[in-house]
């Protein structure tokens, strides 16, 4: 009785809560009150319950940091089918050929139980990572069939019995990834990931240097991943992940980033049958991108902050603004152009604004129409000029989003529902007359 007794003092409660793994526990403070460690848990709840609130959301952010034309932008939402460079012969792959030989694995579109058996392969190189030419240099073609073929019947392997060398398992990664029916990172992202490429930084009168902005870059990769589907999203980080550890040890297995991108971008982001001069002097994007990913794949999977914030109020509810300097800022909105960042809430069931998200959205405001109007005169800043200005009256009594006709919708009209809608909200906290402004409500809807 005294040892059960010892087991359950206050001390050894609060040792045992520390070596938990879980992510939520009941706060003692606040009995049945759980407490949140996952800092996207609201990302999440938002992509799975309001998926179109959600998707809304992240390519609003998408082409405020690249510029997709129409076309590739109907590409990345799925209004258009993808068009990516394609065979210019009768040749292709032999991963084609071998796809006539399906199994729940190989050559199967990438399903949970697909994962779940690459993953063996998966853990098994991270504790071999010390192989010299890991990924360059091929296995045993006898030991890779009988490995394809146990992984196909859906077989749990012993990886650590010594049948087989970790160039067979890295080789049939490669493999595995290459005879996907469509790429790793998708055809429909094809486009998408060039333009990140091209993220460089600007000098001091606003024109681009050749130096790469690795900060936006980051934050594009990481909106563009939330658009992958689960499996692939899912896939991708194990694999960044391992890929990611190889070049932390290239000082014995010899693999650098840049090395691994080499053997890894024709099997996860070129697309289908190519080879490569049809990609028309691409591959060195293409390479230097997932050189990049790898080296960066720790920050890749985490939601921007601000995606962070916006969804936690999508639930959670806010105030409206109430700061003088805000409401200054608002007011000022009739002077001058600006360039919307983010769309208006994509809800009905969000009524409010906060001040939180309203101050960095008006911030990042500034900011980009400063870069505009330092750039040196040319016909290129008096087009984004226009259209940061033109307002037209169909923008506006349209619904807040329409995949069909997105990149046609008026920036002004954008701006006069986001600024205009919440200083309504705020002179009708504090009782002021709202006939000077447009009929629009603090949720920017008409």
């Amino acid at each position: 009785m005294k040892m059960a007794a010892e087991n359950v003092s206050p001390n050894n409660h609060k040792l045992e809560r520390k070596e938990t793994k879980c992510n939520v526990f009941i706060s003692q403070e606040k009995p049945n009150q759980p407490v949140i460690f996952n800092p996207d848990f609201f990302v999440e709840r938002l992509r799975h319950e309001h998926p179109q609130a959600f998707t809304e959301l992240v390519l609003s952010n998408i082409t405020r940091m690249i510029d997709l034309p129409g076309d590739e932008f109907a590409q990345l939402t799925g209004d258009s089918e993808p068009r990516v460079p394609s065979s210019s012969g009768f040749l292709r792959s032999f991963n084609f050929l071998k796809r006539k030989d399906k199994g729940v694995v190989f050559g199967a579109p990438l399903t949970e139980e697909g994962i779940a058996q690459i993953y063996q392969l998966i853990e098994y190189l991270n504790k071999n990572l010390h192989v010299e030419g890991l990924f360059r240099v091929p296995g045993h073609s006898l030991r890779q069939a009988a490995l394809r073929e146990m992984l196909n019947t859906g077989a749990e392997i012993d990886l650590e019995t010594g049948d087989f060398h970790p160039n067979d398992a890295a080789t049939l990664l490669k493999a595995y990834l290459g005879e996907l029916p469509e790429p790793l990172l998708t055809h429909r992202h094809y486009h998408a990931h060039l333009k990140i490429g091209e993220l460089t930084r600007f000098d001091d009168k606003g024109d681009k240097t050749n130096v790469p902005d690795k900060e936006r870059q980051i934050e594009a990769f990481q909106l563009l991943f939330m658009l992958l589907p689960s499996a692939n999203r899912s896939l991708l980080k194990l694999l960044l992940d391992l890929l990611h550890s190889t070049a932390r040890n290239q000082h014995s297995n010899k693999m650098s980033a840049i090395n691994l991108a080499k053997m890894f971008a024709p099997h996860i982001i070129w697309p289908k049958n190519v080879m490569a001069s049809d990609l028309q002097g691409d591959i060195e994007k293409l390479n230097n991108g997932i050189a990049f990913l790898i080296r960066h794949s720790q920050k890749l999977f985490k939601a921007p902050a601000y995606i962070k914030e916006y969804a936690r109020l999508y639930f959670t509810g806010s105030k409206a603004l109430q700061s003088n300097d805000d409401l200054t800022l608002c007011s000022g909105a009739k002077e001058g152009p600006m360039t919307a960042v983010t769309v208006a809430s994509p809800s009905p069931s969000i009524t409010t604004v906060t001040s939180d998200t309203q101050s960095y959205t008006e911030s990042a405001l500034r900011e980009l129409y400063q870069q505009v109007s330092s750039m040196p005169e040319s016909a290129k800043k008096k087009k984004l000029i226009r259209q940061i200005e033109k307002q037209t009256p169909s923008a506006e009594s349209r619904a807040p989003f329409s995949r069909r006709h997105w990149r046609s919708r008026s920036w002004g009209g954008i701006i006069k529902k986001k600024v205009f809608g919440s200083q309504m909200l705020a002179e009708k906290e504090n009782g002021r007359p709202q006939t000077q402004l447009p009929s629009c409500s603090a949720d920017g809807q008409d």
